[in-house]
Formats: structure tokens, C-alpha cells, sequence
């Protein structure tokens, strides 16, 4: 039997990466889901290939009203949410003499404020046995440089993961969190740069890796799987890091 088979799951930042692998993952096992993305172009293009089935928004995460409407539209459509994987963010890496308040500001109003929110919005619609993914980072354990903000919005998501598990065991929600290491997603697609320019920071990154590679969307949201179902129904307020071993050798 599929492992959320009756389940309705919302994913932020659900049109790339490891954000549409759960969204795949999650519909294959038998959850009905919804998916957000920032790009209209995107979220068109992942309802497409996901099916009529999956509820795809155009949805900006570091704005509160689409937070709210996001919400309703959610209600709407399925009346309840019993999984919510909080994965919208971004990444922008620049070194400190280079940041701004704006670049400072940016990064927190989605990774952090706008994750928030989100819990804050869709807690209504959560019940008993609910569970709730936060999407943080091994920079948020490692000291990597030109990563100062992004790694402290990381940072403050892992904190989250605490304090909201300890608040919301009560009502039967159970709050984790997963780190992933150097994952192969359109994220360095998105930073500016030139590709050779991101040839060579992955092949930096997989240096640094155990494993010595870059992981997959799919390997992510494998442990996503396992924190969105019963199998890990006494697992509150954990952090995994998904990372080929960089965290920890």
C-alpha cells in the first residue's frame, strides 16, 4: 500500500528541484498535493507534467497576502492539509564586504519570515497526526565562506525546527527538518553567474563531500517521504542531513 495514500500535502517551492521530486514522490504514494513557485512560467510548466490533479499556485513566499491566499485556495480545494513541506527559498552567495540591507533583507523575507508565515497560515488547517518538513541546509552547521546570510537564514530554520516541535507536539503535529549538502537543482542556474563559474564550485563542493558527488533531488525526497509517514511517527523535532556525508566527516 502507498505510503499517504489519503493524505493531502503541500509543498512551497514545489516547481524544481527537490521541491517537485517530493511533489512527485508524494503524488506516487498516494497523497493528493499542492505545489507553489514564484514563476508563472514554472508553475505552469510543473502542472503540466504533474497532472490536472495537483493543485499548482503562483505564489510569492515573502509576501504575506500570497501566504493567505495561498491558504484559502488550499481550503478550498481540499479542506485540510496533513503534510506541509516548507521548501521555498533562495540562495545568493556573496562575500560580506559585498552584501547589502536589500541582499540581507531578501534572503530573510523568504527563507525565514516567509517560512513562518507559512506554518502560522496553514496551522489551521493541520490536525492530529499532522507533520511538518522544514527545508534547511548544511550551511547552516558549516562555516563556508560568502555564505554569511544565506547560512544564518539556515541557521534560524533549524532553530524553528526546534521550538515548533516542542509548541506543536501537543496537538499531535510533529515538526523535522532536513539539511541537504550540495544537491543538483536549478538553484546556481539562478545566481548569475557564468557556468564555468559553477562547473567549478561543484566540483569544489564535491570534493568536500564524503562521497565525493553531488546528490540528487530524488535522494531528498526519499527522507522527506520517511518524515511525511507513519514510519516515523515518534521522530519530532530531528534534523537530517541529506548531505553525502559533509556534516559529519
Amino acid at each position: 500500500m502507498a505510503k499517504l495514500t489519503g493524505k493531502v500535502a503541500l509543498i512551497t517551492g514545489g516547481t524544481t528541484g527537490i521541491g517537485y521530486a517530493t511533489a512527485e514522490l508524494f503524488k506516487k504514494e498516494g497523497a493528493q498535493v499542492a505545489i507553489t513557485g514564484q514563476n508563472p512560467e514554472r508553475v505552469k510548466a510543473a502542472q503540466e507534467r504533474l497532472g490536472k490533479e495537483v493543485l499548482a499556485i503562483q505564489s510569492d513566499t515573502s509576501k504575506i497576502q500570497d501566504i493567505e491566499t495561498l491558504a484559502t485556495k488550499v481550503k478550498e480545494r481540499f479542506g485540510r492539509v496533513d503534510i506541509l513541506f516548507a521548501n521555498a527559498g533562495i540562495g545568493k552567495f556573496v562575500p560580506i564586504e559585498q552584501v547589502t540591507p536589500e541582499h540581507f533583507d531578501e534572503l530573510f523575507d523568504t527563507n525565514v519570515r516567509g517560512l513562518f508565515f507559512t506554518i502560522q497560515k496553514i496551522l489551521p488547517l493541520m490536525g492530529k497526526n499532522g507533520s511538518i518538513i522544514l527545508n534547511a541546509s548544511v550551511a547552516g552547521s558549516k562555516g563556508m565562506e560568502s555564505t554569511s546570510v544565506y547560512s544564518a537564514t539556515k541557521a534560524a530554520v533549524r532553530s524553528l525546527g526546534r521550538t515548533l516541535a516542542a509548541e506543536l507536539a501537543p496537538k499531535g503535529i510533529r515538526v523535522n527538518t532536513v539539511s541537504p549538502g550540495p544537491i543538483e537543482t536549478p538553484i546556481f542556474g539562478k545566481l548569475g553567474i557564468e557556468k564555468s563559474q559553477i562547473d567549478a564550485m561543484a566540483k569544489e563542493m564535491e570534493s568536500m563531500v564524503a562521497l565525493k558527488r553531488i546528490g540528487q533531488p530524488e535522494e531528498v525526497a526519499t527522507t522527506l517521504l520517511f518524515f511525511a509517514s507513519n514510519d516515523s511517527s515518534y521522530v519530532v523535532g530531528a534534523e537530517l542531513y541529506v548531505d553525502g556525508g559533509l556534516a559529519a566527516l
